[in-house]
């Protein structure tokens, strides 16, 4: 039987199982509206470390060693690591993981990097490439703002249209039964460009990107809004949110009831001066972990689209007057 929907989504046979998942946030993630809901809260922005990078390096490390313990042994070794974020040539993951000792894909799809390794993961395990793996992504306030804008000693004003860096990592451990939430469907995201070059307006740039996945998974999987209890972008925040939703209504889809963004969700923005919201690798990690997951475990909602959204800008690309073109993956998500 072909597991191919439509255009570009893929329906499991098996669906594989997501096992647990495991957040690690700082300090003003923790004070935000899901703070109670985190599995840990780092103080510390340094983790105890010598530079901004390797304080993300030890997020990433901790994340992935609480899943794996949540996971117990009876899901046996972790066979294969799917994990990314956002700085160049993945150093966070790279050295973060190193100590684990587990064979590791490195992904970088901005911010939609939890997507592509649930995605990824999600069918390794259903076509039996490997029983257990683990999803795995990170990001920090420090690291990335000092790598993609200017350092924080630089002081510069932030426009409202920004969104703020989620210093947190996520992980989930996948298999094939033994959860109580399934991953049944994915639909993987194509690079959109609508031609914008504000780096700082970060949610206008993915905004296209996330409609054109949301839009291909309805109509691939032959479902309407109502068919979610949520539609959950990763980071779009405000400003993206209100693009969105503009750009479906256009195309014939009103998602207005059931649509929620991590990066709206993780910060209050006016008490926390966030502006737009959260972004970041960590943003939909972090809040899928803590807050979404639950709810599907709990059987408070019974399916949801997860849909994480990146900005695939370089320093490089950036500085040669490039447009920011966007990404993001679809992976359905189900109540067991």
């Amino acid at each position: 039987m072909t597991q191919m929907m439509g255009k570009q989504s893929i329906q499991f046979e098996k669906a594989p199982h997501i096992l647990c998942g495991a957040s690690i946030v700082g300090k003003k993630e923790g004070e935000g509206p899901l703070g109670k809901l985190f599995d840990e809260i780092e103080e510390d922005p340094m983790a105890g470390q010598a530079s901004w990078e390797e304080a993300e390096s030890a997020l990433q490390k901790r994340a992935a060693q609480m899943a794996i313990k949540k996971a117990g042994p009876s899901c046996g070794p972790v066979r294969y690591l799917f994990a990314g974020d956002l700085l160049g040539q993945l150093i966070a993951t790279s050295f973060g993981v190193m100590d684990l000792q587990i064979p590791l894909f490195g992904l970088y799809g901005a911010c939609s990097t939890m997507g592509e390794a649930l995605m990824l993961g999600a069918m390794t395990v259903q076509a039996g490439y490997a029983d257990t793996v683990l999803a795995l992504t990170s990001s920090h306030f420090a690291s990335a703002e000092k790598q993609f804008r200017f350092p924080l000693e630089y002081g510069g004003q932030r426009p409202l249209a920004a969104t703020w860096t989620v210093t947190g990592s996520g992980a989930f451990v996948l298999a094939p039964k033994g959860g109580k939430a399934r991953i049944s469907g994915v639909t993987p995201g194509k690079v959109v460009d609508y031609g914008l070059k504000d780096s700082l307006n970060m949610g206008a740039c993915m905004a296209p990107a996330a409609c054109d996945t949301i839009y291909q998974n309805l109509v691939d999987f032959g479902r309407s809004p109502s068919d979610y209890d949520a539609i959950v972008t990763g980071d779009l925040g405000s400003v993206g949110q209100t693009i969105l939703l503009e750009l479906l209504d256009k195309k014939g889809f009103d998602i207005a009831k059931q649509h929620l963004d991590c990066g709206m969700m993780i910060f209050d923005a006016q008490s926390q001066d966030t502006h737009a919201g959260g972004s970041g690798c960590g943003c939909s990690a972090v809040t899928l972990a803590a807050k979404l997951l639950p709810m599907l475990e709990k059987g408070q909602w019974k399916r949801i689209l997860f849909v994480p959204t990146g900005a695939l800008l370089s320093t490089v690309s950036y500085n040669e007057g490039q447009a920011v073109p966007g990404i993001a993956h679809g992976v359905v998500i189900e109540h067991c």
